[in-house]
């Protein structure tokens, strides 16, 4: 009995220590939305009544609704988050970025393993908005982490999404292997900049093989720039958008 009273202290201690922070969150909600100039601030509520940030972009005779999935620890209007989601609708795709799940600065990647189903939760709950809003076609746009949280998401081929757009797919937490799109139907583009990080560039060419004989799949690489396309974001956003153009 006393071994199991031990365990339990140490899972929850351990459940508590990745837990996601809300008021980080909260932070991050107070500082962005009164800067907010293109675009509506919305909030979205989870089965467990917590209330997440999304920023809408609408689009004049939008083609597509895209959900934009920023990386670990920052929020739906961090630098080239912000290019994506206000960029994009010149071109005809209305934009959600959401809030994802953040853990204290000084987390571990692989603690973020934990809070993926929530992650997806916030991606489907995007989604439905979007639906709402009559886009009849959704494409999700990820980033780092972003695309790491969803990637098993994209493998149940849920016919919802219609493209699928991740920039900077790091490998694996934990064990370091390549994340490669095995399994996946959507179309997807694998974007990534030459001076990206290491455990983005050494699945590079694993992650390319597994896109050989999907439709509309393929692997960009953008040159001179690192993982956050410094510098670049306008090549950044012209990839994402001709590829989301390929997409009927």
């Amino acid at each position: 009995m006393r071994a199991w009273f031990i365990s339990l202290l140490l899972a929850v201690s351990a459940s508590a220590f990745a837990a996601s922070d809300y008021v980080r969150e909260k932070n991050w909600a107070d500082e962005v939305t009164p800067g907010i100039v293109v675009g509506d601030a919305v909030y979205l509520e989870q089965k467990n009544r917590h209330k997440f940030l999304g920023i809408y972009t609408e689009a004049a005779n939008a083609r597509m609704g895209v959900v934009v999935v920023h990386g670990a620890g920052i929020h739906p209007d961090w630098g080239m988050i912000g290019t994506l989601r206000q960029r994009l609708p010149d071109y005809g795709y209305a934009t959600l970025s959401i809030q994802m799940p953040i853990l204290a600065v000084d987390a571990k990647p692989e603690a973020y393993a934990a809070h993926f189903p929530e992650a997806i939760e916030r991606l489907q709950l995007a989604i439905r908005l979007l639906k709402g809003k009559g886009h009849k076609q959704i494409a999700v746009v990820t980033h780092s982490m972003g695309s790491r949280m969803i990637r098993d998401y994209m493998a149940r081929n849920l016919a919802e999404v219609s493209a699928w757009a991740t920039l900077g797919m790091p490998a694996a937490l934990g064990s370091g292997a390549a994340i490669t799109y095995d399994g996946i139907k959507t179309p997807i583009l694998d974007l990534y900049g030459a001076n990206d990080l290491p455990q983005v560039l050494s699945g590079a060419a694993e992650r390319k093989a597994s896109l050989m004989g999907k439709a509309l799949s393929k692997q960009v690489v953008i040159p001179d720039t690192d993982h956050f396309f410094a510098n670049h974001e306008e090549a950044m956003v012209k990839a994402v958008k001709d590829f989301l153009d390929s997409v009927k």
